[in-house]
């Protein structure tokens, strides 16, 4: 195996070159943050911080979303490209359970995988999708996917099974009460819960302003 500070500098070099035409709010900089806040919620954990920051960093190289659904090419690309490096067989195996197991998948999907390192991605992950942040990538894609911004007579539907919530063309808005609001109550990390609860009072104040701009009354 290569020395893992090598291993990490060539793995940030392979997912920018993957990333660098994706939609705004899935690119390299969305990579960037998870990366930077996986390795903070991870100080405070007891985890493999090597799985920790290739989690990160591959978790995203090919979100489904922007693969027709298909949820097997994120971990194949990412196990691929880590045999090239020589990562031992068994991180590289994590690291394609993490990937496998990261994303919110609306309904009520239970994690089939669990450990730490993952714990530590995912909210790091669910960070980045709330928040200012969270907010502007949320419009982003809703008009990359030339969605509504809103529409009262549209409600948002909090029972979505996992087909649904991938197949919805709801108004951005609703996104907000089918994922972002839901976060914050699913946090894996006592850091995670923590930096959840400022992010969660910006959106619910976010909110408030924009329905009442909606109504003209401010």
């Amino acid at each position: 195996m290569h020395n893992k500070e090598q291993i990490i500098n060539k793995t940030v070099d392979f997912v920018k070159q993957t990333l660098a035409k994706a939609e705004g709010g899935h690119d390299w900089w969305h990579i960037y943050r998870v990366w930077k806040t996986a390795k903070h919620l991870a100080k405070e954990e007891e985890v493999d911080l090597f799985i920790v920051e290739l989690g990160a960093l591959l978790h995203d190289i090919a979100d489904s979303k922007f693969h027709d659904g298909d949820e097997s090419i994120g971990p194949k690309k990412a196990g691929d490209f880590l045999s090239t490096q020589r990562v031992q067989k068994d991180v590289i195996e994590h690291v394609e359970q993490i990937i496998s197991n990261i994303s919110f998948k609306g309904g009520k999907e239970a994690k089939k995988f669990k450990s730490p390192e993952l714990d530590v991605i995912q909210d790091a992950d669910r960070m980045d999708a709330i928040g200012a942040i969270g907010i502007a990538r949320t419009f982003n894609y809703g008009g990359h996917k030339n969605r509504e911004i809103y529409n009262p007579e549209i409600e948002p539907n909090l029972n979505m099974s996992k087909e649904e919530y991938k197949n919805s063309t709801a108004p951005t808005i609703n996104h907000f009460y089918e994922k972002l609001l839901l976060l914050k109550d699913r946090m894996n990390t006592k850091a995670g819960k923590e930096m959840a609860e400022q992010r969660h009072r910006f959106m619910q104040e976010y909110l408030r302003q924009f329905y009442s701009e909606w109504e003209g009354e401010v």
